[in-house]
């Protein structure tokens, strides 16, 4: 976060006597950490316009709040109860959010979002709801399962930002045309990324003893927990990591239907995030499905080379 920028800016209790930071330096801190922590995500918000990729960084550091309740490094050794009780209170505070009480810099930028693009209520709380899911639930059965709590720490991303996105007007303004409803590929390219997520830190996440890979897809390829927690590379791991690679493509695949309808000024940098992410399984295909020992990321130059097609795609599709 830039240090020139109040320190209580993002503060979860701030004195009475502390002054709300300016809405353009709220804004700024949410630009300055979705770049820091978000890169790829935060090039395609650039080629968006000034009010919209505002509204994005806003959302994303909102997002990032709620996932930090229970990821950072702070949270990892408090108690289940501390950590529901956090929860608790979050979802209190975006509730008085949604009713216009504004506590700080990250309040002031949300409820300006929200004036400019309405915002749904269930899809915050939502997201929360994933949150506690991690409280207890650190293996998933099935697919089915899974696909719920990505719907609820991700999918809700796109029911979030679509209304920032907005529609052609070619579509909104004729009266030959109905609206075209985008939600369900909003969700779909949330769960996409989540999906990507997932298979790019499964060796972090075993770390932490949790594993996200469905249980019946570990026994479809005969592979144990014990080996995943052990991290072996064997034949089996290729095969199961080759089946997840495949799953997430197929909800990659499933956003780009609605893709096309979004407003002319939303395309590019939608596709541009779109196809940069789905890179990642790629690079994990180029590691041999190594996850263990290698990181898989896009690296600057791919991304850079990547924004011509992005744009051309764009236009045509």
């Amino acid at each position: 976060m830039n240090p020139e920028l109040p320190a209580t800016l993002f503060a979860d209790v701030p004195k009475a006597s502390t002054p709300l930071p300016s809405l353009k330096q709220a804004y700024e801190a949410c630009r300055a950490e979705t770049a820091e922590w978000a890169k790829t995500f935060y090039l395609g918000t650039l080629l968006m316009p000034p009010a919209k990729r505002r509204a994005i960084w806003a959302i994303y550091v909102w997002c990032r709040r709620t996932d930090e309740l229970m990821d950072s490094p702070e949270a990892q050794d408090r108690p289940v109860a501390e950590l529901a009780a956090r929860l608790d209170c979050w979802e209190q505070r975006t509730r008085d959010l949604f009713s216009g009480v504004v506590r700080d810099g990250l309040d002031l930028v949300m409820l300006d979002t929200i004036e400019h693009f309405p915002q749904p209520l269930h899809a915050y709380l939502d997201m929360i709801e994933g949150q506690r899911m991690d409280l207890q639930q650190h293996r998933y059965a099935s697919f089915e399962d899974l696909e719920l709590y990505c719907y609820r720490v991700a999918g809700t991303v796109g029911l979030m930002t679509q209304e920032v996105m907005g529609l052609d007007a070619a579509y909104t303004t004729a009266p030959w045309s109905d609206r075209p409803d985008t939600s369900k590929a909003a969700v779909a390219l949330g769960i996409a990324n989540q999906l990507t997520n997932i298979l790019r830190d499964v060796g972090e996440d075993r770390a932490r003893g949790r594993i996200y890979l469905p249980l019946e897809d570990l026994r479809r390829f005969n592979y144990s927990e014990s080996e995943l927690l052990s991290g072996v590379l064997n034949d089996n791991w290729r095969a199961l990591m080759k089946f997840q690679l495949d799953r997430a493509r197929q909800w990659f695949a499933r956003s780009e239907a609605g893709v096309r309808w979004l407003a002319p000024d939303a395309r590019w940098p939608v596709w541009a995030s779109l196809r940069l992410y789905r890179g990642i399984l790629d690079v994990i295909e180029q590691h041999n499905y190594d996850v263990f020992n290698k990181r898989a990321f896009v690296p600057q130059s791919g991304k850079l080379m990547d924004l011509p097609f992005s744009y051309l795609v764009s236009q045509v599709r």
